[in-house]
């Protein structure tokens, strides 16, 4: 299987992410265990979480499951601060003081004495950039984090705390995990190309779309019951005729390859131009074995120009980045 260098780190990940979110959520611990051991009997070595996931269960649960399987060493891996953990003013945001605190409690979680990747999960615009670097680097220098990275950030906000790094000598950010599928190509216009210009990994989520490329919001149908789009007005906005459409048409191409509609998105995204790891989050063991089917595939040619034509390049036809904050843009 191919490996690929997480920015410009040397690094080597698999070509898809675990993702953990649904772990201590929809999946429970003994399921999330049974997940994460097969993907990495499957060639993964990269694992992505957040602290923020179901309250701290997510990481919990991951780093469980390494101090039983026994094969932390073997794995990259990723968490994230900025989400609110508690009810205080500063138990949120990426403030000096709520990184270091955010840091101790993640790695208590986690049972392991380092974290491979921390990734500020959202961008501040209140907090000066040499505030928040100085802060990482530090933890860099403790040893306690390898490599700092952001996730959902604009092109801008990179380029800055690259110039911020570089003017102070602070530890660098060598990758960015933004909202990206075939149904939302936004950040092909500036984040992709200033990603590939500047040596920083791309590690995409969302990458079936919430499971909008997978078929799970049919045209003419009702949301399903439970579902986070039933449940997720976010999550709802997404789910438009269009989108739908381009899954109809996805489907008729994957059918071609003997893959799902949802193997086909997760495909492309992984052999786009720039891309390091999609994230996958699979909720059952059945989702995880789907996604493993293409981590050693290729994207045919003709394919890529098919899909291209359904929604070309740089083009939206659903918003996720209606999570940001920051994204103006309307969609539809």
């Amino acid at each position: 299987m191919e490996y690929r260098s997480l920015g410009r780190t040397g690094v080597m990940v698999s070509p898809l992410c675990l993702g953990a979110m649904n772990f201590g959520g929809a999946t429970s611990e003994e399921d999330s265990f049974k997940i994460l051991d097969a993907a990495l009997d499957g060639g993964i070595n990269f694992i992505d979480t957040a602290n923020v996931y179901h309250a701290g269960e997510s990481e919990r649960i991951v780093g469980k499951g390494l101090k039983l399987n026994g094969k932390r060493q073997q794995v990259v891996l990723a968490t994230k601060v900025y989400n609110a953990m508690g009810t205080g003013p500063n138990d949120r945001g990426v403030s000096r003081f709520h990184i270091i605190q955010a840091v101790d409690d993640s790695l208590r979680r986690l049972q392991t004495d380092h974290i491979d990747l921390y990734q500020l999960h959202r961008p501040s615009f209140s907090v000066p950039h040499d505030e928040i670097l100085r802060a990482m680097d530090d933890l860099v220098k403790q040893g306690k984090v390898r490599y700092i990275g952001s996730s959902t950030y604009p092109a801008w906000k990179i380029m800055e705390g690259l110039a911020v790094s570089e003017k102070y000598n602070l530890a660098r950010y060598v990758c960015e995990q933004p909202p990206y599928n075939l149904l939302d190509r936004r950040i092909e216009n500036e984040l992709v190309p200033l990603c590939q210009q500047n040596g920083i990994g791309l590690i995409p989520w969302s990458p079936i779309g919430g499971g909008i490329l997978g078929g799970r919001y049919p045209k003419g149908q009702p949301l399903p019951e439970g579902s986070r789009a039933a449940e997720m007005p976010m999550m709802a906005a997404r789910v438009n005729e269009r989108a739908q459409q381009i899954t109809e048409k996805v489907q008729e191409i994957a059918q071609q390859r003997d893959l799902s509609a949802g193997q086909m998105a997760l495909l492309w995204v992984k052999e786009q131009p720039g891309i390091t790891a999609p994230i996958t989050g699979p909720r059952t063991l059945g989702h995880l074995q789907e996604a493993l089917h293409i981590i050693d595939k290729k994207l045919d040619e003709a394919d890529r120009k098919a899909i291209d034509e359904l929604n070309p390049p740089g083009s939206v036809v659903a918003d996720f980045f209606n999570s940001s904050g920051w994204m103006k843009m309307k969609v539809g």
